[in-house]
């Protein structure tokens, strides 16, 4: 019985460390973290490879969680009950900032929302997107810290087949201008929108980090220019990080 357990548990073992890892595991890697026989562990990843779970890299680079890892993920926060109590912290924020405040996770090359709260004020920029939109990566304040927070081949390769549309004369359309606002964006752990996605519109992003301090999730906090500039929202991102600490814990404990 205990060796059926050990077995069903063993995809998820193996996605558990790679959803760990900053970098592309080798299969000598995996074998060391997970446990588990060569022979085995690479049947094992065959599967998981076939069904989308995991993506190996070109040449020795290694393996990452693949799409059909980060839809489990993110059917687990689309709980409702979770969304309650994330929204609840969001509420807080709105309360403090004044500005309309989201939570975003990454889905596939895009950003998905999946929780909001509108500001109070009388000036909003509604977007017209309701919950489970999809926005882009290379123009918006969290799409850009996911972008940020990736493992170095993995940026690289996204950033190659990302179609990098100009959504207004502000957006970055060069894939080498990209790559250097990224690198600022690292530095600082916040995300910027300045006018790149809506023409009208600024954002800052602050990462939800996990307890081994990954990135797990994106709070987003937008406004439109004639109510804020881009330095207002980003003299507001220590009471973002505060509530950002509180939906990674919550969203870590479920």
């Amino acid at each position: 019985m205990n060796e059926f357990v050990d077995r069903s548990l063993r995809t998820l073992r193996i996605l558990e460390k790679l959803a760990a890892a900053t970098h592309p595991q080798s299969l000598t890697q995996l074998a060391q973290r997970t446990g588990l026989p060569k022979s085995s562990l690479m049947r094992t990843l065959n599967a998981m490879e076939h069904a989308s779970y995991v993506i190996r890299l070109p040449g020795r680079s290694g393996y990452v969680t693949g799409p059909k890892a980060h839809e489990l993920g993110l059917s687990i926060l689309r709980t409702p009950q979770l969304l309650r109590t994330c929204r609840a912290v969001l509420t807080r924020l709105v309360q403090i900032t004044g500005e309309t405040c989201n939570m975003n996770m990454l889905s596939g090359d895009t950003v998905q929302y999946l929780a909001r709260v509108e500001s109070p004020g009388h000036l909003r920029l509604q977007l017209h997107m309701d919950i489970g939109s999809h926005v882009p990566l290379h123009c918006t304040a969290s799409g850009k810290l996911f972008l940020a927070f990736m493992r170095p081949a993995e940026q690289k390769a996204l950033l190659g087949r990302l179609e990098l549309s100009p959504m207004t004369p502000k957006t970055l359309t060069r894939p080498e201008a990209l790559a250097s606002a990224l690198g600022s964006i690292r530095d600082q752990a916040v995300g910027i929108d300045d006018e790149e996605f809506i023409v009208g519109m600024v954002a800052v992003a602050v990462p939800i980090r996990d307890p081994d301090n990954k990135m797990i999730a994106a709070l987003a906090c937008h406004a439109p220019t004639a109510q804020a500039s881009l330095k207002d929202l980003m003299e507001k991102t220590h009471f973002m990080r505060q509530a950002a600490d509180e939906l990674g814990l919550i969203l870590s404990s479920n």
